[in-house]
């Protein structure tokens, strides 16, 4: 620990003369005004006591109960991507996903493949293996749309809204949720349909209006 200044001793005593909290000067003025033991419960106690009662009263249960089912309806639907509305012109445009190195990247081997502070492109490493659809999942026309784009094995179906569990259930293929709205963000996707691939070293997007609109039936 560095040591004070005795400029720094002064100015902290005497500060602490202003506040009356120099103990050298400590004096017992006797007792002023009647005193009373502590009655303040334990917080601990008061916290058991009161998960006690709510066992007892099956409110505990109930809470378990409500927390498990919202735990598994977020799961089911997840809360919409906000901002995110049916395309109503088509749109197309690239990302650059080159980024400029924080460190080093280096192979298993220890030899470097990106230093730091260089401009790097993922994809002259390795190229994506899928494209990507995002879609309403609610939308039985963006549904479709994003079906004829592509196979299971070369195509993931993302939803910013509606339950990919349903449609899984339903359609017999996996489906994705764009969490709190990550990849449309990062995209630049303000409307669905939309459709991302791998075009060169760039990727190539494009929002798509469909004849009715997308709309929910």
């Amino acid at each position: 620990m560095t040591r004070l200044a005795r400029p720094t001793l002064v100015a902290i005593t005497l500060f602490a003369w202003l506040i009356g909290i120099a103990p050298a000067s400590a004096k017992d003025y006797g007792t002023l005004g009647a005193t009373w033991a502590i009655a303040e419960p334990d917080l601990l106690q008061v916290i058991r006591a009161r998960l006690l009662a709510a066992q007892q009263s099956g409110a505990l249960d109930a809470m378990n109960r409500k927390f498990v089912e919202s735990a598994q309806a977020s799961v089911r639907r997840p809360h919409a991507v906000a901002g995110i509305t049916p395309a109503s012109s088509d749109r197309h445009w690239s990302f650059d996903p080159s980024v400029t190195l924080a460190e080093d990247i280096r192979n298993a081997r220890g030899a470097i493949i990106a230093a730091k502070g260089q401009r790097f492109n993922p994809l002259h490493v390795v190229g994506m293996a899928h494209s990507f659809a995002f879609i309403d999942g609610d939308s039985t026309d963006e549904v479709s749309w994003a079906l004829k784009q592509g196979a299971a094995d070369k195509l993931w179906i993302v939803l910013v809204k509606g339950s990919p569990t349903d449609r899984m259930s339903e359609l017999k293929r996996r489906f994705y949720f764009d969490q709190q709205g990550v990849l449309t963000a990062r995209f630049g996707i303000e409307h669905t349909p939309a459709l991302l691939v791998q075009k060169g070293d760039a990727l190539d997007l494009r929002e798509v209006a469909l004849p009715h609109g997308g709309a929910t039936p």
